[in-house]
């Protein structure tokens, strides 16, 4: 939790940009996990309502009344059988006081409030709900049917929070610093272990124990696999093989902020020649970002700008052939690269993906291509500015299916050297991935430690730890 400054200016900044009405922000309940008692732990509240009312604890309902400008907390005090349970928690009122809001009431009192304010006609803010429970006190409260929910929230509400959310303040920033280092900790922690014979649900596991214990837990679902060709490939019980890759995609989340890395690594230690070779290029393409990601260029741009390198790189290898504009305006590249090059990160790994990514990674400006196979997956597209941040994550990858579907279907036959791609059927895949902060005067990448990443780092480490 921030200051109580830092919620009391927030709340003011989000009632000037929305302008009326009565905006009504819902923390999350517990989520039972297999029957009732039994609940996923730690609960995790809604970003958007701990970004403006700071509290944690489940049961909670934010309410700004803007024209009348006043500020509700509600929720239920715990009893005394919640307490010999789950401990002490501080009465509704007082977690109010704490994060600035005056108002307060129990949860039974929220249905008289929003009515008196829907009967006079006023608008009634709220975001697209993503849980069951939230849809239907919405259902309750508004009338709404969760089937029409996402159509009719408040789009005013959405982009304000957007526009706030997105612009990192110096606190937020140290805060995924903070995520980072525990991020550096996991992955360092999977290169230390990788070897033929242990498997991949062991080295998981040990990448999660890391984000619990130094930090709230894992900011996703943990991947790591040796079939890097599958983007979201959990781990598994098969032990590691001599000569293949193993990548690790995780992160953790830190006093409510996140981190997202990618490492690939050899099992055996040492790359192979043509492990190397693919490696170099993913490798080139994620520093290039460093480059020419900078204030007031569009993300979009970034991205198409490392598909060209990479195409420019594929063809000296022989997978990929033909006028490298031309290739990147067909999609060929997405034979090896079918997502963007990154995301916006903050509260949520994805940040406020669930808003709508056509709000949060676009604009009036810049909008996305849902029809081509590859940008479609573009979640980034729109100007940066300082204080974004997002990741950088090229990778290359070759996806059995994918490559006997094109090459059956002739699709992009005069960009892409198919007979040549049959030797990398097994290769599985490569991403490198890294969270990115604008500056006022270009971007750096967060974490004060950089994970080993670097072909001879990597050799060398695996030298000296294992081999």
């Amino acid at each position: 939790m921030f200051s109580k400054t830092t919620y009391v200016e927030r709340r003011q900044t989000l009632k000037k940009l929305v302008g009326n009405g009565v905006i009504i922000l819902f923390g999350n309940n517990e989520a039972p996990y297999n029957y009732p008692a039994n609940c996923y732990a730690p609960m995790r509240q809604d970003s958007s309502f701990l970004y403006y009312f700071g509290q944690h604890r489940d049961g909670l309902v934010g309410v700004i009344d803007i024209d009348n400008d006043e500020e509700w907390l509600f929720g239920d005090d715990i009893d005394v059988e919640d307490i010999v349970w789950m401990g002490f928690t501080p009465s509704v009122a007082e977690l109010a006081a704490e994060v600035g809001v005056t108002k307060t009431a129990p949860m039974k009192a929220l249905s008289s409030v929003c009515c008196d304010r829907v009967a006079a006609h006023r608008p009634v803010h709220f975001l697209p709900p993503y849980r069951f429970d939230t849809k239907i006190q919405i259902m309750d409260l508004l009338g709404i049917h969760p089937s029409e929910q996402k159509m009719k929230a408040s789009l005013p509400l959405i982009k304000a929070v957007v526009e706030m959310r997105s612009t990192k303040e110096p606190q937020e920033i140290e805060a995924i610093e903070r995520a980072c280092e525990v991020g550096y900790q996991m992955h360092t922690t999977a290169q230390r272990l990788i070897r033929p014979g242990v498997t991949e649900r062991y080295i998981g596991g040990q990448v999660d124990g890391i984000a619990r214990s130094l930090a709230q837990g894992t900011s996703f679902a943990t991947i790591f696999t040796q079939h890097g060709e599958i983007m979201h490939g959990a781990p598994s019980g098969a032990p590691l093989e001599a000569g293949r890759l193993a990548l690790c995609d995780a992160g953790c989340e830190l006093d409510d902020y996140c981190s997202d890395n990618t490492r690939t690594m050899p099992v055996s230690g040492k790359f192979t020649q043509q492990q190397r070779e693919i490696y170099s290029i993913v490798e080139e393409c994620h520093d290039y970002v460093l480059q020419v990601a900078k204030p007031d260029v569009k993300y979009m741009d970034v991205h198409f700008a490392v598909c060209r390198l990479m195409t420019e790189r594929l063809k000296e290898l022989g997978l990929m052939k033909g006028d490298t504009d031309e290739a990147v305006r067909a999609g060929a590249h997405a034979m090896f690269l079918p997502h963007g090059l990154g995301h916006m990160m903050g509260m949520d790994v994805h940040d406020m993906e669930g808003l709508g990514q056509i709000y949060v990674g676009f604009d009036d400006e810049t909008r996305p291509n849902l029809e081509q196979f590859g940008t479609n997956c573009l979640r980034m597209g729109r100007r940066l500015e300082p204080g974004f941040v997002l990741t950088d994550e090229p990778g290359i990858y070759f996806i059995p299916h994918l490559i006997d579907l094109w090459r059956t279907e002739k699709h992009c036959e005069e960009f892409l050297c198919f007979d040549k791609l049959e030797q990398y059927k097994d290769f599985g895949g490569i991403r490198i991935e890294d969270d990115l902060l604008i500056t006022e005067g270009g971007c750096r990448f967060m974490g004060h430690k950089r994970i080993p990443y670097h072909i001879d780092d990597i050799d060398g480490m695996l030298d000296g730890l294992l081999f």
